[in-house]
């Protein structure tokens, strides 16, 4: 029974894993192996999450460069996004920003056997818009208000709502930036936002404390995962979430593939002949 749980906690993540090397960088071939074994168990959370009818919500915020995509594509690319949904709201309409802040956000929220993902969310006003100036102070000392009331009651409604944030440090940051400009693979990352907020670190640095003091609450906790090794963060990020939620892995039915029918049987391949195929280059 012992051997059993203790295998359970390797596999969701709770033990440190051999490859891991005791601190030093986790080469590849470690990183796949355990990202695989932690994607295998978001298909099983996936499963029981369709089946008990789950709301989640995960709430991805972080420093810009801080590796909030990578963590989400690790999270995200081994299940059904009808399930595991992505949003990333962009810049709000004229028609938006006169609603309610949060009500675009809002109307994303999870029905039952969803989980979404909010790659940047409400907490926009907490962070780039407080240090850019794009809300006013009563706007901002509202917000911070209010969202940690708002979210007591989304909780209480029943939806599980977790929430990360990505902390990069400055000298990282600066790496990842340098990388983007000079790798042309990499120039689609940098956003408008990310040039100013090299030159307002500290004044990020302070909206983050500022938001951790207001919205890090018993009901509606932050975590915060340290991103400068980007491979560990991902797992690091995926394990956690694993261990948060209670799951049961559900046994599935033996699936048998059924013959080919050879009613009508035609070759299908000669009648391509003559359509245009792409040429094999490579």
């Amino acid at each position: 029974m012992r051997a059993q749980r203790e295998k359970t906690e390797v596999r969701r993540g709770r033990v440190k894993p051999d490859t891991e090397d005791g601190g030093k960088k986790l080469k590849r071939k470690g990183y796949e192996k355990e990202l695989r074994r932690l994607q295998v168990e978001l298909c099983h959370l996936q499963a029981w999450v369709k089946q008990e009818g789950l709301r989640v919500i995960v709430v991805f915020e972080g420093r810009d460069g801080a590796g909030k995509g990578g963590t989400i594509r690790a999270l995200t690319e081994r299940v059904s996004p009808r399930v595991f949904r992505l949003v990333a709201l962009p810049a709000p309409s004229d028609r938006e920003k006169s609603q309610m802040y949060l009500q675009r956000y809002m109307a994303h929220f999870p029905s039952a056997g969803e989980v979404v993902i909010f790659d940047r969310s409400w907490y926009n006003r907490a962070g780039v818009e407080r240090v850019m100036g794009f809300c006013s102070d009563e706007q901002y000392e509202r917000f911070l208000e209010l969202a940690p009331v708002v979210e007591k009651f989304v909780v209480e409604s029943g939806i599980i709502l977790v929430k990360y944030w990505l902390e990069v440090s400055n000298e990282e940051q600066e790496r990842r930036f340098k990388a983007r400009i000079e790798d042309p693979v990499r120039q689609w990352k940098l956003s408008p936002m990310d040039l100013p907020s090299r030159e307002r670190w500290y004044d990020y640095s302070r909206a983050r404390d500022r938001m951790l003091e207001s919205t890090d609450t018993k009901h509606s906790p932050w975590y915060i995962v340290r991103s400068d090794d980007k491979k560990r963060a991902r797992l690091n990020c995926i394990s956690h979430l694993l261990n948060l939620i209670p799951y049961k892995k559900l046994r599935r039915e033996k699936i048998k593939l059924p013959s080919r029918s050879k009613k009508g049987a035609y070759d299908d391949q000669a009648s391509l002949k003559g359509r245009r195929f792409v040429p094999d280059v490579f």
